[in-house]
């Protein structure tokens, strides 16, 4: 039986609340078995790149950089493979997500071709940020 899931939706939008300027050769996150997440307007999740692609439930991210926290101004659900914009730049596709900190926020995984910083790309607080399937 073939059941297709994924449908259209609507972007998630949200707006850089802090910019962070770190990396990390050892972090040591794992990645969530969930392919998608919901998130509610108001909540504030971490954004990291990574140049490590395994979407293996329970794969370990070692490589990473931090770009900052967004909070989302329209929730939906974001799905692993959604194009991540902030301000006019593409950065990056949704990986997964780390849940080490959560309930606080989740760390959400960008799949990079290298790992770069908020301060590497400039990034300042209010850009906005989106989520969204790749042909929106």
């Amino acid at each position: 039986m073939n059941i297709a899931e994924d449908g259209a939706k609507r972007p998630v939008r949200g707006e850089l609340v802090k910019i962070l300027v770190h990396r990390r050769e050892d972090r040591g996150m794992v990645l969530e078995e969930f392919a998608s997440r919901c998130v509610r307007r108001e909540e504030i999740h971490e954004l990291v790149t990574t140049d490590q692609h395994d979407t293996a439930p329970g794969a370990v991210v070692d490589r990473v950089g931090f770009l900052g926290f967004v909070e989302i101004a329209s929730g939906g659900v974001i799905d692993r493979g959604d194009a991540v914009w902030i301000g006019d730049r593409r950065i990056g596709t949704v990986l997964g997500y780390d849940s080490c900190h959560f309930p606080n926020h989740y760390n959400i995984l960008i799949a990079t071709d290298r790992t770069t910083t908020g301060a590497e790309l400039g990034l300042r607080p209010a850009l906005e940020v989106r989520f969204g399937q790749q042909q929106q």
